[in-house]
């Protein structure tokens, strides 16, 4: 009788799991629908009927005003992908109290152009309904803690489109756990798996193409070993400019007290003058990936540079102000930025020299090799794998700087 019960206890278990994933697809692939929209609205249609020599820096001004009110009355209800799993491990769950005011605090950075990606706020969000539905039901409050963490997995996977990544990430140099680790695989195959294909369905059924596309293909032929030396190095210098101005744009913000209304203005009045001398520098990057590998030669090698670095200036810039987002897709632009850059100066395959640089940035951040290949062959040819992983295991023997680690 024990070992029915605990079958039926492990199928409804995993029915739930697959259950939690359906859903945070469909809400995943609303959110983006909505912000896309949005999107569209404010830096498509209405520059079209508004001829306004200052209206990237008005807009972007405007709209950290208004989510300066907003969190000045709501509190700050965005947090980023790192501080959401870390509450999750503390707290065995997360609170869904403020379920709304999140949903549109995370929604109304990535409207007005913030260069932030939309994996922080969706990953609370998702964390949250979670921990709402296990305390409804009443059931698994023993596994909550693993449930929220595999509801966050899902949502990685729905939005880098990469199942395999969003499993592997938080697996790697993974802590103790509460249930069995075959379990949990499980689990996390089936809330992946399960959400991965309702968002899918969702993009057929309504024509649309939402998430990351790959960039074409590479051949491994005659490449020059001081070439790619050269690019893991540009890699893991972005990867320390991040750090470096992480910790000093921290440090500059949190001077300015606790007013959300006044870091909110500065963040969107240097959003606003950065992306009108930078257009490429606002927003998430994942649309802009495709203007530079189209129109990276007309560009040119020094924008490319500068958009690259300054890139990585904004979203810190962006998240400290409180127009708050996630790195990944940020970072991805910036690794590509550069790489599409050197691929110029070094007369060498642009895919190739993006890959290197992306990835050793990347690695070098997160310290999560295989997580970062993985999510890196949504864009790049799996024959560049090799060449990725050893970038990837090279990056990651250079530590952060002392101080610069990021909390």
């Amino acid at each position: 009788m024990n070992v029915l019960e605990n079958l039926k206890n492990n199928i409804i278990l995993l029915l739930y799991t697959v259950l939690v994933g359906i859903i945070s697809g469909a809400i995943i692939w609303t959110f983006l629908k909505v912000m896309n929209l949005s999107i569209d609205f404010f830096w498509d249609y209405l520059p079209g009927i508004v001829d306004f020599k200052y209206y990237t820096i008005t807009v972007s001004l405007i709209g950290g005003l208004l989510i300066g009110l907003f969190k000045e009355k709501y509190g700050d209800a965005t947090r980023e992908l790192k501080e959401v799993t870390r509450k999750v491990k503390k707290d065995h769950r997360y609170p869904y109290n403020n379920i709304i005011p999140s949903i549109i605090s995370a929604i109304l950075p990535l409207t007005f152009g913030a260069s932030v990606g939309p994996e922080a706020g969706l990953a609370g969000i998702i964390a949250s309904l979670c921990t709402w539905a296990s305390d409804k039901l009443k059931l698994f409050n023993k596994e909550l803690e693993d449930l929220t963490a595999i509801g966050v997995s899902a949502t990685l996977g729905v939005i880098f489109v990469s199942p395999l990544f969003a499993f592997v990430e938080p697996l790697e140099n993974e802590e103790d756990v509460k249930l069995p680790k075959t379990s949990k695989n499980i689990l996390y195959f089936a809330a992946i798996l399960s959400s991965f294909a309702i968002f899918v369905l969702l993009n057929q059924l309504t024509g649309s193409k939402m998430g990351i596309q790959s960039l074409g293909n590479a051949t491994l032929t005659n490449l020059n070993h001081i070439h790619i030396l050269l690019l893991m190095l540009v890699g893991i210098l972005l990867a320390y400019f991040y750090f470096i101005t992480n910790k000093y744009v921290k440090m500059i913000f949190n001077k300015l007290g606790d007013s959300f209304i006044l870091k909110g203005i500065i963040g969107g009045l240097l959003l606003g003058i950065i992306g009108t001398i930078l257009p490429l520098a606002m927003f998430s990057g994942e649309h802009q990936i495709d203007i530079v590998m189209a129109n990276g030669m007309e560009i040119g090698v020094v924008v490319l540079i500068v958009t690259a670095v300054m890139k990585i200036f904004l979203t810190n810039i962006c998240i400290e102000s409180g127009l708050k987002g996630g790195h990944f897709f940020p970072l991805i632009f910036s690794g590509i930025a550069m790489g599409y850059a050197m691929s110029i100066l070094l007369n060498t395959n642009v895919i190739i020299a993006a890959s290197i640089v992306t990835t050793a940035l990347l690695s070098n951040i997160l310290k999560k090799p295989i997580a970062v290949v993985l999510l890196l062959l949504i864009l790049f040819p799996a024959n560049l794998i090799p060449l990725m992983l050893l970038t990837a295991a090279v990056s990651c023997l250079f530590k952060t700087p002392e101080g610069l680690a990021v909390e």
